[in-house]
């Protein structure tokens, strides 16, 4: 019996087929969007500009929230991942800013830029959003 041969290779030599993986990956694929946002011949931060625009978003929040503008500052950073995720549904070529399918990208973006602004919003002192059971549940488990 002999073993599977796959068509030749660059260099015309037969290879042999194998079902299983290899031990180690010579290359990854590219995210699907991972292509440059601007063209080749536009200067290197141009063709990055999504990953670019939310990465200074997030630290102009992070700056605000170091000048004791909590809230502001917060609800900034989860904002720049919303606008992350809008960014990646949108656009076809995003970047750096994609990492994983599309789909895990705006999920990932999405869920965690929401929980940011909602948490930022519901903080203490005079918090702009109030959940009336989540003061019972801390009622009665904590209190």
């Amino acid at each position: 019996m002999r073993d599977a041969i796959s068509a030749p290779d660059a260099d015309g030599k037969p290879r042999r087929t194998t079902r299983r993986f290899p031990l180690f990956t010579r290359d990854t694929a590219r995210p699907e969007g991972g292509g440059r946002a601007a063209s080749g011949d536009a200067p290197a931060p141009a063709r990055q500009w999504p990953i670019l625009t939310v990465l200074s978003a997030v630290a102009l929040g992070l700056l605000l929230t170091a000048l004791d503008l909590f809230r502001v500052g917060t609800i900034l950073i989860g904002a720049a991942l919303l606008a992350g995720a809008v960014m990646r549904w949108m656009l076809p070529s995003v970047g750096m800013l994609a990492v994983r399918s599309r789909f895990t990208d705006m999920l990932t973006y999405g869920v965690l830029g929401a929980a940011i602004v909602l948490l930022a919003m519901m903080a203490q002192p005079q918090p702009l959003l109030e959940i009336p059971f989540l003061d019972d549940t801390l009622h009665f488990t904590v209190r």
